[in-house]
């Protein structure tokens, strides 16, 4: 039956009227609030004063790092609650262990042997490694806000934090223990959402609802800009718009690559060869490169910080170098920043391109790309194809990455302030490729949960 395009209310009506549907939307919105409450659940020990002035002083300056990481945690961080690392430890650790399977040749096997019980593995173990990826996130986070305040304020964020000093180790613990489970909470919500709610969406929902609830106080922040205010609002909605669209041009982007599929026997008669195509992804590392550069470029930071009051000369020359250049306000650290994006995205395309093994894939099913012999050949073919498309995906999430700091320039130059509006600025690149590819991807969700129950009306023009 041909699919028709109907109205947004009548869509939203069918969504409604099916029970299985509106359950699952209704658990997805009751965790989601559910999260936004403990995000405001400040950590254990926290200076309520150092904390307001600090975060005060961030938005007025426009600190890059302070701001990203707030971002992308969705205003945890400005609070320092429990979920101040978000669930950015979990998906950092699952990073880790999909960069692992191919150099590992017994994990490689694992995976290849029984794809299902692989997946299985290599969730548990995400688990496994998201505990201590979370306690050492938080030592650092702990430690680099520590260094900040100290130097800024002449306070502490976290209040005689220190798991060395035998009276204050049971405080340092607590803290330590309490923002790890925290993290482990976020990630729990998001297996929820999966499990009950929207299936397959939950920690992409998690973080989704971070950044749209960063947007109020980001307009806020923008408006209270007197004199440019206006100037902003509306500078800001055309970059927002513009970053959409090519957003979804560029996510949307795919080549087809032409293949033969055998015919089939019915009875004694074999049906002639069937025509198909492979599609191929512009963009198949979707939002990962920007998340994994933008925690190597903070590890040498927190590092950093642990030698902050050294007295030997070239150790505190060092860190002082490292929290300049590295610290997200300079020329140096935007360029690096989008170096690394463009390499990460080549990288782990090559990563996720060689899992899928397209080669011995098509060969099994008896498939062929045209003039291209099956097996190794194949494969060698489509990797050379996906590099190249891949050239402007990757380029074109470095210009994403480093968008802030080019809007910076330009306003800049033409002496308008921007302390008020860089947290829409940095909304408006990195926290929209993340809402664009959430919403899109739930959409469609939807779409398909709608066709399982019948409902064959869907608001894409097919």
């Amino acid at each position: 039956m041909a699919q028709k395009k109907i109205s947004a209310a009548r869509y939203l009506r069918h969504l409604w009227n099916s029970q299985d549907l509106r359950r699952k939307i209704l658990i997805t919105l009751l965790i989601l609030a559910i999260f936004r409450v403990a995000a405001n659940v400040p950590a254990p020990g926290v200076d309520a004063d150092v904390l307001a002035a600090f975060r005060g002083q961030s938005s007025s300056t426009g600190g890059t790092l302070f701001n990203f990481l707030d971002l992308l945690s969705g205003g945890t961080i400005s609070s320092f609650s429990l979920l101040a690392m978000g669930v950015y430890p979990y998906i950092t650790a699952q990073i880790i262990l999909q960069l692992l399977v191919p150099i590992i040749p017994a994990l490689q096997r694992r995976m290849e042997d029984d794809p299902r019980e692989g997946r299985k593995w290599m969730e548990k173990w995400t688990y496994y490694l998201a505990v201590p990826m979370a306690a050492l996130s938080a030592i650092g986070q702990i430690q680099l806000f520590n260094q900040f305040a100290s130097q800024a304020l002449g306070g502490q964020l976290i209040v005689q934090f220190n798991l060395f000093d035998s009276k204050l180790w049971l405080p340092s613990l607590t803290t330590l223990l309490a923002m790890t489970g925290g993290t482990m909470f976020a990630i729990w919500l998001g297996e929820l959402i999966s499990e009950y709610g929207i299936r397959g969406q939950g920690l992409s929902l998690v973080i989704f609802a971070g950044i749209v609830a960063q947007m109020p106080s980001n307009i806020g922040s923008l408006m209270s800009d007197e004199q440019n205010r206006w100037f902003l609002l509306g500078f800001t909605l055309v970059i927002i718009l513009l970053t959409i669209f090519a957003i979804v041009y560029v996510q949307q982007g795919r080549r087809n690559v032409p293949v033969m599929y055998p015919g089939r026997r019915v009875g004694s008669r074999m049906s002639m060869p069937v025509k198909g195509t492979l599609p191929l992804m512009v963009n198949l590392a979707g939002m990962i490169p920007l998340i994994f550069a933008s925690a190597l470029l903070q590890f040498p930071v927190i590092i950093s910080s642990y030698f902050a009051r050294s007295e030997t000369l070239w150790v505190k020359a060092a860190t002082d170098w490292i929290q300049a250049n590295l610290g997200g306000t300079g020329a140096f650290y935007w360029i690096l920043y989008f170096i690394m994006v463009v390499s990460f995205t080549f990288f782990y395309t090559t990563v996720l391109f060689d899992q899928q093994n397209y080669g011995d894939n098509l060969k099994r099913m008896g498939a062929q790309i045209p003039g291209i012999n099956r097996g190794a050949p194949t494969q060698k073919y489509l990797k050379r194809v996906q590099s190249l498309i891949t050239l402007p995906g990757a380029v074109f999430l470095g210009v994403v990455a480093i968008m802030p700091f080019l809007i910076t320039l330009l306003l800049q130059s033409l002496n308008i302030g921007t302390a008020g509006a860089s947290g829409l600025f940095l909304a408006s690149s990195s926290g929209l490729l993340i809402v664009v590819g959430v919403v899109r991807d739930t959409f469609m969700n939807i779409e398909a949960e709608m066709k399982v129950h019948g409902y064959e009306d869907t608001l894409l023009v097919k």
